[in-house]
């Protein structure tokens, strides 16, 4: 058997056990209910509800279409394979099997991405750790590569809340961002990031270690969201301080902040950078309501369960990746084992790679080594 057709084999394989995984037929019958609702004439008379099945059905459509598309092209490719006669001919079908094994790559990506909150806008959350000002100066480090890698992604970042570090750096940050799949991918980060550096703090030069939790949460839509009114108001200590930083004289000498806990669970929210205390209140119960709603909802539940595992507390053996500036360079990820030396451009923003390989890490199909969480003497 030619190269050739070992490729094609591989790739027949991969698209037949991915119909098993996706449950294909399922997803096909499921497409084909909801055009016939669609048909309906009073589809559209609930309009929130009607957009929730168009996105359902986008979602379907994006598995359904390229894995039909593929399908056809290995067959096709294979019955020109069967008749090519010259070494150019080979070459010019081995080129079309590289393409088909790009589309494939990106079909995974696209059942990654296929989640029922994939699509959602989310909360991200920064909180430094073990480490004092070590860790605010880390945490703020994070702020600023998660806002780099929005900006190149087309994301839009709105600033919900902030607390500056004593020395510095950030005690906490909140974070709104907005665009397609930005829950789908920024997902990826939720874990405790531990970076290792010459400490610009210490007169002494020496290395320190320091941790940062990211937290990450979709923002619901309004066919999805917990409704406020349901959420116990004895349920909730409510809080409200002096907000920080920029903002004008009204928010510096008034109490407009506001901060929510939800005392069963102890799921706090908080917002400090809208212009009065009431619409501080309103953003915070929107994202407390989210949260609620993640620990609530059983498919995300199951999912908190497994992040759960990966980011532990804030410390040693529980992070999700390492940031090694000395005594080598090096960005680890410790679920995928994807790797790089180019540690300025991740700070930077340039995250993709490790996020890609997170997607095809949770579908099983990572092409980089597998490592346990925690072992890390390596990064």
């Amino acid at each position: 058997m030619s190269d050739l057709d070992d490729r094609l084999a591989d790739l027949a394989g991969k698209l037949d056990a991915f119909a098993r995984l996706v449950d294909l037929p399922a997803k096909q019958a499921e497409t084909a209910r909801i055009e016939a609702r669609m048909a309906d004439g009073d589809f559209w008379n609930d309009q929130v509800r009607a957009q929730a099945t168009m996105a359902q059905l986008k979602s379907l459509t994006n598995i359904l279409s390229p894995h039909a598309e593929l399908s056809k092209g290995v067959a096709d490719t294979k019955e020109l394979a069967a008749m090519a006669e010259t070494d150019d001919d080979r070459a010019e079908l081995m080129r079309e099997v590289d393409r088909l094994a790009a589309l494939y790559e990106r079909l995974e990506l696209a059942l990654a991405l296929g989640g029922k909150y994939d699509r959602s806008n989310v909360f991200l959350s920064i909180r430094p750790g073990a480490g004092g000002t070590e860790s605010c100066d880390w945490a703020e480090m994070l702020f600023r590569m998660y806002s780099n890698y929005c900006s190149r992604a087309g994301y839009q970042v709105t600033l919900v809340d902030s607390l500056p570090g004593e020395v510095a750096g950030v005690k906490t940050v909140t974070l709104e961002i907005s665009g397609t799949n930005a829950y789908g991918y920024l997902k990826s980060e939720m874990g405790t990031h531990r970076l290792v550096r010459i400490s610009p703090f210490d007169s002494n030069a020496r290395r320190q270690t320091s941790f940062a939790a990211v937290e990450v949460c979709p923002v619901l839509s309004d066919a999805e969201q917990i409704e406020v009114d349901e959420i116990d108001e004895k349920e909730l200590r409510i809080d409200t301080y002096r907000a920080g930083g920029a903002g004008g004289q009204h928010v510096n000498k008034t109490d407009s902040a506001v901060r929510i806990t939800h005392i069963p669970t102890g799921v706090v929210a908080a917002c400090q950078t809208e212009r009065s205390q009431q619409q501080n209140r309103s953003k915070a119960m929107q994202m407390l309501a989210s949260r609620l709603q993640q620990l609530k909802d059983a498919e995300r539940l199951d999912e908190l369960k497994a992040l759960q595992g990966e980011r532990g507390t804030i410390g040693w053996g529980y992070q999700i990746r390492s940031y090694v500036m000395m005594p080598y360079q090096m960005v680890k990820d410790l679920r995928t084992g994807h790797e790089t030396s180019q540690i300025q451009k991740v700070l930077d923003g340039e995250l993709q790679p490790f996020i890609d390989a997170y997607l095809r890490w949770r579908l099983g199909g990572s092409k980089d080594r597998r490592v346990k969480a925690g072992d890390d003497d390596t990064a």
